[in-house]
């Protein structure tokens, strides 16, 4: 996608439907499907959903990734003990999902295998799908960190909310 494409997806796009996409309730759910998987492995799962970048970021360059990336740091993902903080993160506008994992799992876990995750999501996400796009991402990213880091039995703190973030 051209920046120029890119700027007016951002500018003019159906990213106002934010809240209808991703209502209260549905947040309720990730949250509890987060948690829910948190018990049975050692990662910390974060969720986020931006609506759309800045018009003039996009001009300056700024993509789904970078962004991704910059969202990563703020919301302290990046901020656990065994370095296994995962973000997922959903840009409306673009269509865009990218998923950052901290360097405890991508020394283990391969970017293809998260890659699958987001065509998964996508592919839900472009039917309207929402919820079930969402929970079945989750519930991927789950899998693996059980598969990569299951739960010790002595020690499971939960390091980062399980709520998901509207941005």
């Amino acid at each position: 996608m051209t920046r120029m494409r890119r700027w007016l997806v951002n500018l003019f796009g159906s990213w106002f439907q934010l809240r209808r996409r991703f209502p209260a309730a549905l947040l309720g759910e990730l949250a509890a499907a987060i948690a829910a998987g948190e018990r049975s492995h050692l990662g910390e799962i974060r969720f986020a959903i931006e609506s759309r970048l800045a018009p003039l970021a996009v001009l300056d360059g700024l993509d789904a990734r970078t962004r991704a990336r910059q969202v990563f740091a703020q919301l302290s993902v990046w901020d656990t003990e065994l370095k296994t903080g995962v973000l997922f993160y959903v840009l409306m506008a673009e269509h865009r999902i990218e998923i950052i994992a901290d360097r405890g799992i991508a020394a283990k876990v391969a970017a293809s295998e998260w890659g699958a995750i987001c065509t998964r999501m996508r592919h839900c996400y472009a039917s309207g799908q929402w919820r079930d796009g969402s929970l079945e991402g989750i519930a991927a990213a789950n899998t693996l960190l059980q598969q990569h880091f299951p739960a010790d039995g002595t020690r499971n703190p939960d390091e980062l909310s399980d709520r998901p973030v509207l941005l």
